[in-house]
């Protein structure tokens, strides 16, 4: 029985990457120690999977459709740019989404499927792009101070048509995502 690293996500729309890597390369000018993303694989995370037998892709696969049937493609604003845990303990640097009703409310369903499916259901859920990862706290007040420069920025609205299952390799360079299946809303 094989296994893959597996996720289901929303991707970054193309139109938007060059707003976001500006944005990155101004992080950049900080000499601090971040782990950014690439900007192929920005994506908002609807549900991380883990480690799952290739075997039950079909039984995933089924609840995501069965849901996605009761949804319409809608628009979301790419918005703010912020830190978790916080802006005092920077792990993650974000861009943040707007308007994420819709998106709440296709996780929450899709999650009760997934629970169903004997997945662990999500204890919080945030609707955000990770765009880097701070590895340590050289510089963090410069990071943090950059955070709260861009936590106004507008990086524009996308139309949300489909989510993706997605296959996660990782590798010393980074991780290596593959499209497993394209679910059209």
């Amino acid at each position: 029985m094989s296994q893959i690293r597996a996720f289901l996500a929303i991707d970054l729309d193309e139109d938007l990457k060059p707003k976001i890597y500006k944005l990155i390369k101004e992080f950049k000018q900080i000499d601090a120690k971040i782990k950014y993303v690439e900007l192929e694989n920005l994506h908002l995370t609807l549900k991380f999977f883990g480690e799952i037998d290739t075997e039950g892709l079909g039984l995933i696969e089924k609840a995501i459709a069965n849901v996605l049937s009761e949804f319409e493609p809608f628009t979301v604003k790419i918005a703010g740019c912020g830190a978790f845990p916080n802006a005092n303990r920077i792990k993650v640097i974000w861009v943040g989404i707007e308007n994420d009703e819709i998106i709440r409310d296709l996780h929450d369903r899709l999650d009760k499927e997934f629970v169903r499916l004997g997945f662990d259901k999500d204890k919080r859920f945030s609707t955000h792009l990770t765009i880097g990862r701070m590895k340590s706290a050289k510089n963090k007040n410069q990071v943090k101070s950059t955070i709260e420069e861009h936590s106004e920025i507008d990086i524009g609205e996308m139309e949300v048509g489909e989510i993706r299952l997605k296959k996660s390799t990782l590798t010393p360079a980074g991780p290596i995502y593959e499209d497993i299946t394209v679910f059209e809303l």
